[in-house]
């Protein structure tokens, strides 16, 4: 076993005294926080009370434990691992201490290779973690107290000084003349290129296998690639600038993301490679964790935005000497824990979308400014590291309290009116379309109703279809593959939506198309009488539900409006496509629910205050039995299936909207006498009976078993030939 890891196993079974630790574990064992990409990781949660760095360098040293090499470079590649990762390390006053004597602790390769010059060469000594004699580490552009390196020191402090950059450079993070200290051990006859190679694959191995095994097998051959250019080929050029951009956007292009067609549209609005070539002799730190989500146009514009001089919080005017950009504080901010899992803080990004849109590209390049409300990007220069930038995004301390507090109504009423007051204080439209924080949830139950949705396709003519709210896009999936001569459109008000379809589309190979719109506007999408079909699968209930239409939400205009607007972009002969919601004829029948489980009665009551669409009210007449309105009864039963995840929203929803013959007159008076309504059927949604058996009785008046109504309705309208379009 090598002997570091020993030294680890002795430190945490606690058999070797503090004092009597190697230098680089007090340093190790020292960290207060966490410094860590966030990109890895499952959850933020999982990080207290660990030492992540620790446990990091403990994983590279095992993979090179197992390495089939020679005694000496097994001795170099130990010594590089203990000590790349130092400068992430320390106590809270040991860092402090350190970035006062001009240790970079942010590009922490450097950082570490800063602490292994002044700790291991220059042999500075101190009480490591004590308050009156902490460390004070001499900075390098001062030669007091230099000591002269043996060129075995001086190759262990290029190594780490170059840990990670040949990764880096792979993922377009780094210019490659950052490795070209590497090809100086050849240079000054400390190793032969033969050896080179083989320390540089050893080391790599362990610093990408100590991550993830599975990634170390995926970029060996790429490594190996990189490793004999930097031998060869030190002065090899860098990469052409999309190719930067698309490793910069590797895991944007793995969900789904089209970069080429990104790209060439970018083209159009700049000249992007005169823009972005400030950037070419720059290093980029945790850029990919920072802006993944991000589309690659508001990417550009943050770079762009970080070398806006007029925003910098500088030590002087010139930013030449800046060789550092770092993103950290940005991913800090970017991430929270959802039910034990990490999470995108989907309303920081909303908010920065929305404020990099106002910038344009001109704006930018004349570095003129743009206000915002609560809301800036920050380029900060810290006194003591001339070369670094620090990225992020400043949020004023009410909208950083109003985002907290929508992170924490998630699951609460609350929820939808921190949403709205959200959405006020930054100026945005008042809709809740987007569902936020379980956007992947809602769009995954979606697709998990294909198999209901397969009904429609019977009923589908001509070659033109829009599906209205398309949700995960299950529907434009069955249409693709069981009708190739049609084209399918799917229309989503949702940012998140139509962002996540673009993502599958691409992912998957679809032909399929999404845009962007609004339903009850789709002339200004599509052409008039150009539309074949036009489908509502368990949409207009929401249209009904989330659309305010004279300062009120609940109304039937806006199904008037939906219906309108659909019928207007049909050709003659099309048809519109309905499955939603039904209530139940006669409507003045009443039914008795015996709750089963415990909590079902406080369920009964909570909804009852909670919902929006109408007044629920109810009558108990036992500790667990209740009777109430037919319709009320199931409008309250399809959120308890739903359960507890989905009730902050189906409060917000009606699901039933009309009876049948209520449909009947809104369609006549919404669409006249052009409209022939061919099918109108009802049934009960297969599994509610199953969702509920267990859980409730359902029951007439007078206790007689009842079978639950009919939930869903299915409603074909034709748009007659032969008559002027009104």
């Amino acid at each position: 076993m090598l002997h570091s890891l020993e030294a680890i196993h002795f430190y945490r079974t606690g058999n070797i005294p503090e004092d009597k630790q190697q230098l680089w574990l007090q340093l190790l064992a020292a960290a207060e926080q966490p410094h860590i990409n966030l990109e890895r990781i499952h959850s933020i949660a999982e990080l207290e009370g660990t030492n992540p760095v620790l446990d990091y360098v403990e994983r590279t040293l095992h993979v090179l434990d197992q390495l089939n090499v020679s005694f000496w470079v097994r001795e170099v590649v130990e010594e590089v691992l203990v000590w790349s990762e130092t400068a992430k390390a320390g106590s809270l006053q040991q860092r402090k201490a350190w970035q006062r004597a001009g240790v970079n602790l942010f590009v922490h390769n450097r950082g570490s290779a800063q602490l292994y010059r002044e700790y291991v060469i220059n042999c500075s000594t101190g009480n490591i973690g004590s308050d009156d004699k902490a460390v004070v580490v001499v900075n390098e552009a001062n030669p007091i107290q230099k000591k002269e390196a043996t060129p075995r020191q001086e190759m262990i402090y290029a190594l780490i000084g170059t840990h990670g950059l040949i990764g880096q450079y792979i993922r377009g993070e780094i210019p490659f003349a950052e490795n070209a200290p590497l090809h100086d051990f050849i240079t000054h006859g400390w190793l032969t290129a033969e050896e080179l190679h083989t320390v540089l694959m050893a080391l790599n191995q362990c610093i990408i296998a100590g991550i993830d095994p599975k990634l170390w097998r995926q970029v060996e051959a790429e490594v190996e690639r990189m490793v004999g250019r930097i031998i060869s080929e030190p002065s090899h050029a860098d990469w052409p600038l999309k190719e930067r951009l698309s490793r910069l956007r590797s895991s944007s292009i793995r969900n789904g993301e089209a970069l080429d067609e990104a790209y060439a549209k970018l083209q159009t609005e700049l000249d992007v490679d005169k823009m972005l070539a400030p950037l070419s002799h720059r290093t980029l730190w945790y850029v990919e964790s920072a802006l993944r989500d991000f589309s690659l146009q508001e990417m550009v514009k943050v770079f762009l935005l970080s070398l806006h001089r007029g925003d910098m919080t500088q030590t002087g005017d010139d930013t030449d000497d800046v060789r550092h950009i770092s993103f950290e504080l940005l991913m800090n901010t970017m991430y929270y824990d959802y039910k034990g899992v990490k999470k995108l803080n989907i309303y920081k990004k909303r908010m920065i979308e929305k404020y990099l849109e106002q910038w344009s590209w001109e704006q930018i390049e004349k570095e003129q400014s743009v206000v915002y409300p609560h809301l800036t990007h920050r380029v900060v220069r810290q006194p003591d590291l001339p070369d670094t930038v620090f990225v992020t995004f400043e949020f004023s301390p009410a909208a950083e309290k109003l985002i907290a507090f929508c992170i924490e109504a998630e699951k609460s009423p609350l929820y939808e009116k921190a949403v709205l007051l959200l959405f006020d204080l930054f100026g945005l439209r008042r809709d809740a379309y987007d569902r936020f924080h379980n956007e992947e949830t809602y769009l995954a139950d979606m697709n998990s109703s294909g198999d209901y949705k397969k009904v429609l396709l019977d009923y589908i003519v001509g070659k033109r279809v829009l599906d209205i709210g398309p949700g995960g896009g299950v529907l434009l999936d069955l249409i693709e593959q069981e009708k190739p001569e049609v084209e399918p459109i799917g229309i989503d008000i949702s940012a998140n939506v139509i962002e996540a379809l673009e993502r599958k589309k691409q992912r998957e190979s679809h032909r399929w198309q999404v845009m962007k719109g609004d339903a009850l506007r789709l002339d200004q999408y599509v052409q008039p009488g150009s539309v074949d079909t036009v489908i509502f699968s368990s949409i207009l209930h929401e249209l009904y539900s989330y659309i305010e239409r004279d300062g009120r939400r609940f109304n039937t205009d806006t199904v008037v409006a939906a219906l309108q607007s659909s019928f207007h972009v049909l050709s003659p002969g099309g048809r519109i496509l309905i499955r939603d919601g039904i209530m139940t004829e006669p409507q003045e029948q009443k039914r008795r629910i015996q709750f089963l489980e415990p909590d079902g009665m406080q369920w009964l009551e909570r909804y009852a205050q909670d919902f929006q669409g109408r007044q629920i009210t109810f009558e108990r007449i036992a500790e667990n039995e209740a009777v109430l309105n037919i319709n009320d009864a199931m409008e309250f039963l399809y959120t308890y299936t739903w359960g507890e995840e989905a009730y902050v929203h189906e409060i917000q929803e009606q699901f039933g909207i009309f009876t049948p013959s209520a449909y009947e007159d809104c369609i006549r008076e919404a669409l006249g006498e052009q409209a022939e309504i061919i099918k109108l059927e009802h049934f009960l949604q297969e599994g509610y009976t199953e969702a509920l058996e267990g859980r409730i009785v359902f029951m007439k008046e007078d206790r007689q078993p009842a079978p639950l109504p009919d939930s869903t309705c299915l409603l074909v309208i034709e748009k007659k030939k032969g008559l002027a379009d009104g």
